[in-house]
């Protein structure tokens, strides 16, 4: 099972796992400088030393405190046993504080919808290229094939064409640094941007200059993704090649701003990206440009189906079809979310129909992620050794620049902004309705000991009056202790339709907060009889309970603790082995259920996610043909004021 490797070589610090990492973690963040520098100087601005050093400063300075400080130094050091993100940070932190569970759902919604608008942005920024020497290039129809065709071919995997990702965005950040270099000889003053004055100036003296931040914010949009693919790369391989990244894109930051500098009357009206090419170059550019935006849209895409398959596991995010689709480390496939993915981009270039206005609508979502990831992590660092100052410090600091980012990007709310909220808020009433659904559902199940049941067990076990359902029989139980079991167990075993077996196997799931935890226990209650099996699973690891219930059985006979051998003499005289069955509750409420307003409306808002979401058979990988399907009414307690009465004729 690849989801339970608990280490990888590619964590090693090697030449090739530097490269991979490149092709993993910076699609997004190495892509910006098609579209940052265009965003600040757009607009009909005066291109002058004040808008160009200082647009250049703040851009610096934010890579460095946002990017290098905040994620590459402190952040990846809250790692959940080598994994990392929103949701890995959430699985470190629940049992000690479960309130935290809206910061994450909040955090991972706007982290979502983010993956839909960088694809569309990055893919129709680098195509644009084209228009410099054939104004006609009908752009939108040549992204949507590429995106089209990007989405296609997600149910195959990155196996094969994953192997060149690493060496193309080495190509990629190489010409960034040398595009660069060319225009910064030419005029070295822009190097006096470092100096963080330039960067206090724009926006102290520029008008609305604060505003300017929302540009200079997506420098960093992809800062969420190092954290996030801590797993697959490793935390040194990151801080390692992220040297490499960041003076790359400091280059050509500062290459695009010394251009500007010397091209003040076009400045405005052109992509600096493309205007430092030399004319020979401009060809293989756009072409090296476009092979960048697609693997940075692929990062975008595989990170999205990690972050819902992590949900999925951790009871964030309805029960939808996850597959394997190739040998990488961790990687996954959900076709429905998928599908929903392709029609959002498509509708995102159709929408927005150019760059410019895409924008617009870039960067306002994944502020709110880093906000989110920023509380969390003030949760973390007491836990982690830190003293209370350095925590102060920090979520001041940060809570400081991303809010003022956060009002910045506010300005596009209008403009665009408003798509990526819209986005974020589908993707947290997913969230919120099929998590608090569960809660409610959850909080009427009642339990009841099994000691209590040993007698009645037995007895049903050697009464031959009732048929066989199955030699053995399967439950999945959410009783936590071991001696414990639902009372709608008991009910459909004793009452609804007595259920003779030969054993009944109660398997219960603990979801570890760990990512690659994979261990099962196993509670003799009954020995031969009445057997209760943990599995204890973390959010990395497939839910294939029936191949992993086969697995202990096996055990259990090798060790001599259960028998295949089936009870009925004509099946033994051929070797034929006892059948399992499993039972499938599925707990429905009543028709006439009573719950407060808010309560009711959440469990409307499931009811509907639930229909568009695996079932529990489907969602544990049990297989059909062995399932036994009953429905088990949820009796929600409500007062009634008047009683019916007996009449007589």
């Amino acid at each position: 099972m690849s989801n339970s490797v608990q280490s990888s070589s590619i964590q090693k610090i090697t030449i090739s796992g530097l490269i991979v990492t490149l092709g993993i973690v910076y699609g997004d963040i190495g892509t910006s400088p098609l579209y940052v520098l265009k965003a600040i100087l757009a607009g009909g601005k005066e291109i002058n030393d004040l808008l160009v050093l200082g647009g250049i400063s703040c851009i610096f300075w934010t890579l460095t405190l946002q990017t290098t400080v905040k994620y590459v130094i402190i952040t990846l050091r809250a790692d959940n046993h080598g994994e990392g993100g929103i949701f890995a940070l959430f699985a470190l932190l629940k049992k000690k504080y479960p309130i935290i569970i809206i910061l994450t759902m909040i955090g991972g919604s706007t982290l979502l919808a983010d993956g839909v608008i960088t694809p569309a942005i990055t893919v129709t920024s680098a195509i644009e290229g084209l228009k410099i020497n054939n104004p006609n290039v009908p752009v939108i129809p040549v992204v949507l094939i590429i995106i089209a065709v990007l989405f296609s071919i997600q149910r195959f995997g990155t196996n094969v064409i994953g192997k060149f990702f690493g060496p193309i965005m080495l190509i990629w950040f190489v010409m960034l640094g040398v595009l660069g270099i060319s225009q910064i000889v030419t005029m070295p003053h822009v190097l006096l941007a470092i100096n963080p004055m330039y960067a206090i100036k724009l926006l102290i003296e520029y008008p609305s200059g604060i505003l300017l931040l929302g540009a200079v914010f997506l420098a960093t949009t992809g800062a969420e993704a190092l954290y996030s693919d801590m797993g697959h790369c490793g935390i040194k391989n990151i801080r390692l090649t992220w040297i490499f990244v960041k003076t790359m894109l400091v280059l050509t930051y500062f290459g695009q701003g010394a251009w500007a500098l010397s091209n003040p009357d076009i400045a405005g009206n052109v992509n600096p990206f493309y205007a430092i090419m030399p004319d020979w170059f401009l060809v293989p550019g756009i072409m090296i440009a476009t092979a960048a935006a697609i693997i940075a849209s692929q990062a975008l895409i595989s990170g999205s189906f990690t972050l819902v398959s992590e949900a999925i596991s951790l009871n964030i995010w309805p029960q939808f079809k996850v597959s394997y689709p190739s040998t990488i480390k961790g990687q996954v496939y959900i076709p429905l979310v998928n599908f929903f993915l392709w029609i959002a981009c498509s509708f995102v270039v159709i929408f927005f129909e150019s760059s410019s206005h895409m924008e617009a609508a870039y960067g306002l979502s994944i502020t709110i992620t880093m906000i989110m990831t920023t509380l969390l992590l003030s949760q973390w660092l007491p836990s982690s050794g830190y003293k209370n100052i350095f925590r102060i410090l920090f979520v001041c600091t940060y809570l400081g620049i991303e809010g003022i980012f956060l009002m910045a990007n506010l300005n596009k709310f209008l403009h665009g902004g408003w798509f990526t909220i819209l986005l974020g808020l589908f993707f947290f009433t997913i969230m919120y309705g099929w998590y608090y659904g569960r809660k409610i559902k959850n909080r009427y199940i009642s339990f009841t000991n099994l000691e209590n049941y040993v007698n009645q067990f037995n007895d049903l076990k050697n009464d031959i009056s009732i048929p066989y359902l199955s030699v053995n029989l399967v439950y999945i139980s959410k009783a936590k202790e071991p001696m414990q079991v639902e009372s709608k167990i008991m009910y459909s075993i004793f009452q609804k339709h007595p259920k003779r077996a030969n054993t009944y196997f109660l398997l219960h799931i603990i979801n570890d907060g760990r990512p690659n935890t994979f261990e099962y226990q196993v509670h003799q209650i009954i020995p031969g009889t009445l057997i209760k099996i943990d599995f204890k699973l973390g959010y990395k690891i497939e839910r294939k309970i029936n191949l992993y219930f086969r697995q202990v059985i096996e055990d259990l006979v090798a060790q001599g603790d259960f028998s295949l051998q089936s009870p009925f003499e004509s099946m033994r005289k051929y070797n034929i082995s006892s059948n399992f069955l499993f039972v499938n509750l599925d707990r429905v409420l009543t028709v006439d259920y009573k719950l407060p307003k808010g309560e009711g409306f959440i469990m409307i808002l499931h009811n509907i996610i639930r229909n568009i979401s695996n079932t529990d058979v489907q969602a544990l990988g049990l297989d059909t043909s062995s399932v036994f399907e009953e429905k088990i009414p949820i009796l929600i307690p409500h007062h009634t004021t008047k009683r019916i009465r007996k009449y007589n004729d």
